[in-house]
């Protein structure tokens, strides 16, 4: 039966791009392709369309690869798409994706698509007339006032009107400044009093510099912050609100800003909402009432306040929910047992049904049903006790996501700060971080390493750092004879200790930078003496400092002076007992991901665009905050040059099934050999798995999507560790003419 063309719309004209980015990418990469053929179409910032080539479709930024869009990628005009796709799963966010704009295109083309229509996207979108809808049919909102782009540009004049109309509203101090029509809690600030109003009105108001736009000003409200998304029954049309959560804000901070909405492990989201079930179904009412009253449809994500009184004050309804994998909507989801697949067949479905192309979807799923016998059973460890826990739990969140449903029977296996290994359930597995789920599991959940091994054939281990790295879970599977992915002990031990793996490197003929091993107690006995000792074998500053059994970046710091250098050590000294200082490195700094057992085969390195002295774990795992530019802007010989090295290195490690080595390249005029060479910082043998990593970004370069990558890791992790292998095993496993097969079709 001919499938579905769904093109999945990301990106687009509003500062909220790399939200909608993301969510894009999250919706291509669950899509059911049983079903539907996946189209992903990327908006520019300037309004050009382009079907988005798998190898740009997992990056971490746009920026990325929109330079490279106009030579790489097809660009398309409106009208195109009429011929390209069936139906548009919108997933953008903000001023043109949510106000009304996008989708008079689409009914003008006459495109089925995803959510709200015309009306109802420009009042949800428009937070001053929307309050009027709202407080016309007793839904309460804060107290507020609002001010035009005129009145706030001509402040001096207007500052005691201004201050009274806050008055008149009822309005006191603290007071919150927002944008009239913009999300993702961009251009929001607080203020305890009238200092500084002048520069918050105006960056509000100027947030979108091409079209400046009113800003509110509201009350802060007191009380139990939500979010309650709302889906649809796609036959009765009834709603289903899903069960909210609970927000509290990082403590300090005034509200629940961009970074803890984006952020893994940021803030604590808590669903369902601690408080009575009579308050939830209060509630939900208010957010269906208030979805209806804006005739928001299919989808809605409401966001208010549970007052100390218990009522209900609405501040942010949405006709589009971020879309990101731990975002509201899947979390709120899994509550109900809906895995991301599930829940987009949903929604997907809900419009079909109310534009009246529904599909033979039940047989479909018939046959699916049939294909559930001979799966591979995986278990995915995820979290542990490092500092990486919560980049582990992103990372085997997406792996669980990620390995093919129609080959595993996937297991998410919790690992908690004592070691112990817990079976989590979808509505834990989509936690918005290892606190949460720690709170959460339960003695019937837990599971020993024997009963691991009785119930999966495969053990995926989607931890960082501390034991999941260092050999001690790769020791403990090797006991269990249970196959797993990624190097062995040894190699596992070793690269974990960045000072044993310099030496080793250098000892084998390989470039480190000069460095210096410095103790805890060497420092607590003599400061100036450890100081002396640095500076007699690294003379030179600036200098780096970073633990030399950690990763993401965790504690790395840049000194250019002795008291930047002793601010370092200490904080290190304060949960290590060990630091390592190294030169610094002058060079274009590279990430190489490389795969394989026997053969390594090296993927094209990415280039990491540092914004600031270091690259921050923000830059790595933020939406939009770091960069990197796959493949690294390297003449075709440097690149053959880098590769090659990078291999060797994996091999003389002993790494197995893949990794991500991190090393600076120098060209003749930069290297003090007068020759090009690679320097090398690290090895990763469990490299961060995330929806946006590195790897899954250089392996698009050569064709291979993520869920074929994380199924030839698997593959790899059998090849080494299963004890017989039929013919068809063993021809399937010819993994590097697959790859080299994919790089030459592209």
């Amino acid at each position: 039966m001919k499938k579905l063309n769904v093109g999945v719309f990301m990106g687009g004209k509003s500062i909220e791009n790399e939200v909608s980015f993301n969510s894009g990418r999250t919706v291509c990469d669950h899509l059911d392709t049983t079903q539907y053929n996946v189209i992903p179409l990327f908006q520019r910032f300037n309004g050009e369309i382009y079907i988005l080539p798998l190898r740009f479709l997992h990056r971490g930024k746009i920026t990325d690869f929109d330079h490279r869009l106009e030579a790489e990628a097809e660009k398309v005009e409106w009208e195109d798409l009429k011929s390209l796709v069936d139906f548009i799963y919108l997933a953008a966010h903000g001023r043109y994706m949510e106000d009304g704009s996008i989708q008079g295109m689409f009914e003008m083309l006459r495109i089925p698509y995803l959510g709200s229509k015309v009306f109802a996207s420009a009042l949800g979108m428009d937070k001053i007339i929307q309050r009027h809808v709202l407080n016309a049919e007793g839904i309460d909102t804060p107290k507020y006032t609002s001010f035009s782009v005129e009145e706030i540009d001509d402040f001096v004049k207007n500052e005691t009107m201004i201050l009274e109309r806050i008055e008149q509203a009822g309005i006191k101090f603290p007071i919150v400044i927002k944008p009239s029509k913009e999300g993702s809690s961009l251009g929001i600030s607080i203020l305890k009093n009238k200092n500084g109003l002048k520069e918050a009105l105006h960056d509000a108001a100027y947030l979108y510099r091409q079209k400046p736009h009113p800003i509110i000003i509201e009350e802060k409200i007191e009380g139990m912050e939500f979010t309650c998304i709302i889906i649809t029954d796609p036959i009765t049309g009834e709603p289903i609100p899903l069960p909210p959560t609970e927000v509290v804000a990082e403590e300090g901070s005034h509200f629940f800003d961009y970074d803890q909405k984006y952020m893994p492990g940021r803030a604590h989201k808590f669903t369902p909402a601690r408080c009575s079930d009579e308050h939830i179904k209060l509630i939900q009412q208010t957010c269906i009432k208030a979805m209806n009253t804006l005739e928001i449809s299919n989808l809605s994500r409401i966001d208010g306040f549970l007052m100390q009184d218990g009522t209900i004050s609405i501040i942010d309804p949405n006709t589009i929910s971020g879309m990101g994998p731990s975002f509201f909507l899947f979390r709120q989801a899994a509550e109900i047992n809906m895995s991301h697949t599930q829940l987009i067949n949903h929604l997907i479905e809900t419009e079909l049904h109310r534009y009246k192309m529904t599909t033979t979807l039940d047989a479909k799923r018939k046959n699916q049903e049939a294909l559930m016998n001979n799966k591979i059973r995986v278990s995915v460890l995820l979290g542990g006790r490092s500092n990486e826990r919560e980049i582990s739990l992103e990372s085997g969140r997406n792996i669980v996501y990620k390995l093919s449903p129609e080959k595993y029977e996937v297991t998410p296996i919790f690992v908690n700060k004592d070691l112990d290994l817990y079976t989590i359930n979808q509505r834990l597995l989509v936690s918005n971080s290892t606190k949460e789920i720690e709170n959460s599991i339960t003695d019937d959940m837990k599971i020993s390493w024997t009963e691991l091994k009785r119930s999966s054939d495969f053990t995926f281990i989607g931890l960082h750092g501390g034991e999941g790295e260092n050999g001690s879970v790769q020791g403990t599977l090797e006991m269990l004879d249970m196959p797993y992915n990624g190097s062995g002990v040894l190699a596992s031990a070793m690269c974990m200790d960045k000072v044993k793996t310099n030496h080793y490197l250098q000892e084998r003929g390989f470039d480190i930078p000069k460095n210096v091993f410095v103790s805890k107690n060497e420092w607590r006995e003599s400061q100036a003496n450890t100081l002396d000792m640095i500076h007699k074998s690294l003379p030179l500053y600036p200098l780096i400092i970073k633990p030399h059994d950690d990763g993401c970046s965790v504690m790395v710091q840049k000194a250019k002076n002795d008291e930047q250098l002793a601010h370092a050590l200490k904080a290190i000294f304060a949960e290590k007992s060990h630091a390592l200082v190294e030169e610094c490195i002058e060079g274009m700094e590279l990430t190489v991901g490389i795969i394989g057992n026997s053969k390594p085969y090296a993927l094209p390195p990415s280039e990491t665009v540092v914004s600031k002295d270091i690259l921050s774990i923000e830059e790595k795992f933020l939406p939009g905050a770091g960069e990197n530019q796959t493949p690294a802007r390297l003449s075709e010989s440097a690149i053959r040059f880098v590769r090659k090295t990078i291999e060797e290195i994996y091999e003389a490690l002993g790494c197995k099934g893949y990794a991500r080595l991190d090393c600076f390249y120098q060209d003749e005029q930069q290297s003090p050999t007068g020759k090009e060479r690679i320097v090398f910082i690290e090895a990763n043998t469990l490299p961060g798995m995330t929806p946006a990593t590195c790897l899954f970004h250089q392996a698009a370069e050569i064709g291979v999507k993520p869920m074929d990558f994380i199924d030839i890791v698997v593959k790899l992790g059998m090849q080494l560790h299963k004890p017989v292998m039929s013919e068809e095993d063993k021809t399937s496993l010819m993994v590097q003419d697959l790859i080299k097969e994919k790089a030459q079709q592209v």
